[in-house]
């Protein structure tokens, strides 16, 4: 069957109530695919590095590290959250780099 079908209308998909229109057997644009594990990855990045804050701040320093002694911040939970974070961002980079499917 052509792109089109026997009325002369496109193939089109439509999601959430029309806000969202796909043509049918189209894939998304490699730079959104490229962006989405580098985006991810980020998040994790920055989870691990601010664990415990901007401790090293010329002003706010202090008071980081008053709160961490007083709020007791656990780095299992943070590095567990980080990897959730990172699972996140393999399971979606291997979603959006897959060959699209036809419906």
């Amino acid at each position: 069957m052509s792109e089109q079908d026997k009325k002369g209308k496109e193939n089109l998909k439509e999601y959430a109530d029309g806000w969202m229109t796909e043509r049918k057997g189209t894939d998304a644009p490699g730079f959104l695919k490229l962006v989405t594990p580098i985006i991810s990855l980020g998040g994790v990045a920055y989870l691990i590095f601010q664990m415990y804050g901007d401790v090293n701040h010329a002003t706010r320093g202090p008071l980081v590290q008053q709160f961490n002694a007083t709020a007791k911040t656990s780095p299992i939970f943070m590095y567990f959250v980080a990897a959730l974070v990172f699972v996140y961002a393999v399971i979606v980079s291997v979603f959006a780099f897959r060959k699209p499917h036809e419906d």
